[in-house]
């Protein structure tokens, strides 16, 4: 029989003492102690477990505070994928997806759980006989990577449970950093002169990713657990409800603003309350996610592609602020376009600081009557990209006039409009929004064509960005888009703070890049108006570089989908001398001209039929299935329009599929747009 004065047994008592403080204080809100007497309990068991290294566990308080630093993250398979949640955006969304859930179901009624959608990270916890064993990030929804012990550091985690539990059972939830907190960890990291995180997801991430736990240990992330993924050999309710009731009394925390209704009604006023109080949450949340509460009938509805038909998040609509918009600058992009952008007083919009946003051209400019000085309202378009709603009338000073493109860029020196990069001459053709540079040397339109030949979607050179793209072009080592193959290891040692395993890597990349298709090829020499849906025309009619330098204006306006302005274009970009010789250098680098396909005259099998690619794909980047589809004659579009004919649907779907649906247009999975590119 164990002494009760013994090490074990006092070390037991500590730890089962201390796992009970954890509980009211992390999950129930409601601490008995002090953080003084809490921190004396820890110390206490601290000291025993270092004179006694051989009673230590892992599940002990003590472990929460982190281990040795990770060199990797592991890889974890889901027994059963975490899928993505198709949104809905308005009350007609939601509306339509009750009514096909009713109609799926026979008409039968059916209770809804609604809860907060949080913005954190979504995480699968397992457990067997009742430990903590795995947890992984949600990753690809099949594959997740091993973070265990990270979420160990987490206090509202159980590390063990009381009572008796399924053998083994994952349950999945979203890991979050308080608002609070994320504004305690930005303070300490300015006053270290550290970068602040962009918001609190952000931060949520970057703190479940680090490969040293004791760093994790130091960050106030919280969670609340969702759903249960699934339980071997257990009797647990049909109610999803119920079952995280269950899990609440097992000792994990579950968010108290969750609430069960029975009606669609019930629900729509559960999202406005939500979307009212938004702003007061100790959370940040983007919207409501609401599932049918039956665990049978959930099984009976099943999943369309990577989505649950049973389950919807209904999103809040963009968050919108006002600032000041101090000036409308002019960029020069690589075809020589002037696009004006606002330059504003930074200001926070959904969780992010915005200090620009895109004006997109003069007319648009004169439409919404933006001016330089207004008060403006800032929205985050579907959350991402940051655009200028409208002006605030009220605000506006007197003195304030409309915009000119003419004037914003008059040089007094040159006493003309001109570029504000190289003083060249500005025009805007007839029938076009867009003003354009006429000097077809300046170095701004060179840096973005340099940038856009080793993007992704042009010759995928990885390692030069931006940046790097700036500073080759700047220092003189690339003065057109050939020279990049002629370049040497030595030629990028040169530069400020490059390496030499950086540089064979960016000499690897530009290598591998001579093999690129031949529409990437032509899509990367940045031909005005030649997309990537064009290039592909071009690839697959001439097979050649050389063939289709010497078509003829009236030959191209044969080929489907290229008008008089597009050929035009073509026929002068290879009619100037100095693009001809580019290509020659090209050639002789080594870079692929030609394509393995034979130059078709006839329609290619998707020829006319528009696709359009959402969320995330498994086997393959939006930018491959866009591209296999352009290959075959298809159209790749960004946006749902009425002449879409097909959306290929990856995981967290947004907006896209909401509407799709709305319009009635085929959704194809990822499996079932590979089956028809191959019967293509």
């Amino acid at each position: 029989m164990e002494d009760m004065f013994s090490p074990r047994t006092e070390i037991e008592n500590l730890r089962r003492e201390i796992n009970r403080h954890n509980q009211l204080y992390y999950v129930q809100d409601n601490p008995e102690i002090s953080d003084s007497e809490y921190d004396a309990l820890l110390r206490r068991l601290k000291e025993l477990e270092e004179a006694h290294p051989e009673l230590v566990t892992a599940d002990s308080p003590t472990q929460r505070v982190g281990a040795e630093p990770l060199k990797a993250f592991g890889i974890v398979n889901h027994p059963y994928p975490l899928l993505s949640l198709a949104n809905a955006f308005s009350d007609t969304e939601l509306e339509a997806w009750y009514l096909r859930v009713k109609k799926l179901l026979g008409n039968a009624a059916f209770q809804i759980d609604c809860e907060p959608k949080m913005d954190g990270l979504a995480v699968a916890l397992t457990y067997r006989n009742g430990k903590f064993t795995t947890g992984a990030t949600r990753g690809d929804g099949f594959q997740g990577e091993n973070i265990t012990r990270n979420l160990r550091t987490i206090h509202s985690i159980p590390l063990n449970t009381e009572e008796d539990t399924p053998p083994v059972f994952e349950i999945r939830g979203e890991v979050y950093l308080p608002k609070e907190g994320f504004a305690k960890l930005n303070r300490e990291r300015a006053d270290k002169g550290l970068s602040l995180f962009a918001n609190p997801r952000n931060a949520a991430a970057g703190s479940l990713r680090q490969l040293d736990p004791s760093v994790t240990a130091e960050r106030p992330l919280d969670i609340f657990i969702y759903a249960l993924g699934y339980a071997e050999d257990s009797l647990l309710p049909d109610s999803h409800w119920q079952i995280l009731e269950y899990f609440s009394r097992l000792g994990f925390r579950i968010n108290p603003r969750n609430r069960l209704v029975n009606t669609l009604e019930e629900a729509k006023e559960y999202y406005r309350e939500m979307a009212e109080n938004r702003d007061s949450l100790p959370y940040e949340a983007d919207g409501v996610v609401f599932k049918v509460d039956s665990v049978s009938l959930q099984q009976k509805l099943g999943d369309a592609g990577r989505e649950p038909r049973w389950a919807i998040a209904y999103k809040f609509p963009a968050e919108q602020v006002t600032t000041l918009l101090n000036k409308i600058g002019i960029s020069v992009g690589r075809t020589g376009t002037l696009n004006p952008y606002a330059i504003l007083e930074p200001v926070n919009v959904g969780g992010v600081v915005v200090k620009q946003a895109s004006l997109h051209n003069e007319d648009d400019i004169l439409r919404k009557d933006i001016r330089e000085g207004d008060t403006v309202v800032i929205q985050r378009a579907g959350e991402v990209i940051p655009e200028v709603v409208a002006p605030v009338l009220a605000k506006r000073s007197p003195e304030s006039k409309p915009f000119s493109m003419e004037e914003t860029l008059f040089n007094p020196k040159l006493n003309r409009p001109a570029c504000p990069v190289c003083g060249g001459e500005i025009y805007r053709p007839e029938g076009e929004a867009m003003h354009y540079c006429a000097n077809v040397s300046c170095p701004a339109q060179f840096e973005r064509q340099l940038e856009h030949f080793v993007s992704r979607g042009a010759m995928d050179i990885r390692g030069i960005g931006e940046s790097l793209s700036v500073i080759l072009a700047q220092e003189g080592l690339v003065k057109n888009v050939s020279d990049l193959y002629y370049l040497t290891a030595a030629d990028l040692l040169k530069l400020p703070r490059m390496g030499e395993k950086s540089a064979d890597n960016i000499i690897k990349a530009i290598a591998d890049s001579k093999s690129r298709p031949l529409d990437r090829v032509i899509f990367g020499l940045g031909i005005r108006h030649v997309g990537n849906e064009t290039a592909a025309l071009l690839s697959s009619r001439y097979g050649d570089i050389w063939a289709l330098a010497g078509a003829g204006l009236d030959e191209l306006q044969t080929i489907p989908d290229i008008g008089a302005k597009i050929a035009s274009s073509i026929k002068a970009y290879f009619s100037e001398e100095k693009n001809i010789a580019v290509i020659h250098r090209l050639e002789t680098a080594g870079v692929k001209l030609a394509s393995d396909q034979k130059p078709s005259h006839k329609p290619l099998p998707l020829s006319g039929v528009e696709f359009v690619v959402t969320g995330k794909l498994e086997g393959l980047s939006r930018e491959e299935a866009q591209q296999k589809i352009r290959s075959l004659g298809g159209t790749a579009k960004d946006n749902v329009t009425k002449a879409t004919r097909y959306l290929v649907v990856g995981a967290d779907a947004g907006s896209k599929l909401a509407k799709a649906r709305s319009m009635g247009v085929k959704e194809l999975s990822e499996q079932e747009f590979i089956n028809m590119l191959e019967q293509s």
